[in-house]
């Protein structure tokens, strides 16, 4: 087998980890050659876009591309992934083929290029988004466990809290504390009646094309939430910070909102607040991971929307 090439920031995020990540890491040339042999694998290159997993192209003996993805222990969204995806049967998700959760694999049907590599302009990739979330929104199977909406927001709140002391008040106060009120809103508007299994991170990066199908969109990486949709647009939201900045930010983001409002049907305050919240969160670990430049991006952004 080839040295694993295994990207910087998967690197990144398993030593962020501690001990446990850098045993995963170590652990990885082992743990993918016992997968291939078990599951008679040909290993291919290591993929992009991957942040807490190892994701690698393979080929089955018969012939047949697919996708090997090795998750870091101990992630509730890897094992919430695993089980959104076992319960979503390929229906607006990747098919996935094998699992093993002793290892924190999945051997997974190989789709084409990301949205985020088509061309498109920003509008008509927030349409594929939004047209593939409505296919794919549904009901969770009866006693799921996933994360529930009123958790979510309830963990982004710490996170925000403990990661904006942790790096000196790299934004605002006033900043912070809009997005901590938002999170609280958002919490005790949870209604598990209103609510769907989410995507929890749908950004064009996870949203892959289905070969063979023009025009017909699959997502990956899924965090599975059981959660209102609106959180699914707040990645929109939270994304694309560059056109925001090259004009008003503040009209030109509740522009967006519109857009994702009207393209699903879902109401545009709690898609707002949702968006907040994640551009103010993703900045946060933007800045934590070392990437400054794309941080401030966010930052500035949500420091607009705040004043």
């Amino acid at each position: 087998m080839t040295r694993l090439q295994i990207p910087e920031i998967v690197r990144t995020r398993a030593m962020l980890r501690g001990d446990e990540g850098l045993a995963w890491l170590d652990g990885l040339p082992a743990t993918a050659a016992g997968l291939a042999h078990d599951w008679d694998l040909e290993l291919g290159p290591v993929l992009a876009g991957g942040t807490d997993a190892l994701v690698a192209a393979c080929r089955t003996r018969g012939g047949q591309d697919v996708v090997l993805k090795i998750v870091m222990p101990g992630l509730v969204p890897g094992n919430d992934q695993l089980r959104a995806l076992l319960a979503f049967k390929g229906r607006g998700y990747v098919e996935v083929l094998r699992h093993d959760a002793a290892r924190n694999a999945m051997l997974l049907e190989r789709l084409g290029a990301p949205l985020s590599e088509l061309g498109l302009p920003i509008a008509g990739q927030i349409e594929v988004i939004c047209a593939t979330l409505r296919q794919a929104w549904a009901n969770p199977p009866d006693d799921h466990g996933f994360t529930t909406g009123a958790e979510k927001a309830e963990s982004l709140a710490t996170f925000i809290t403990d990661l904006w002391r942790d790096l000196g008040g790299s934004c605002s106060q006033r900043t912070v504390d809009l997005a901590l009120d938002f999170a609280d809103r958002r919490r005790l508007a949870f209604d598990p009646a209103a609510c769907v299994l989410a995507h929890g991170d749908a950004h064009a990066a996870n949203t892959l094309a289905v070969p063979g199908h023009d025009g017909r969109f699959k997502f990956i990486d899924p965090d599975g939430l059981f959660i209102e949709p609106a959180y699914d647009l707040a990645i929109p939201m939270r994304d694309w910070g560059a056109e925001l900045l090259a004009g008003d930010p503040v009209l030109l983001g509740q522009g967006r909102c519109d857009q994702l409002a009207r393209l699903t049907g879902v109401e545009p305050v709690p898609i707002w607040q949702w968006g907040f919240i994640e551009r103010v969160s993703t900045g946060l670990l933007l800045l934590q991971l070392g990437q400054t430049s794309l941080a401030e991006e966010y930052l500035t952004v949500a420091e607009a929307w705040a004043a």
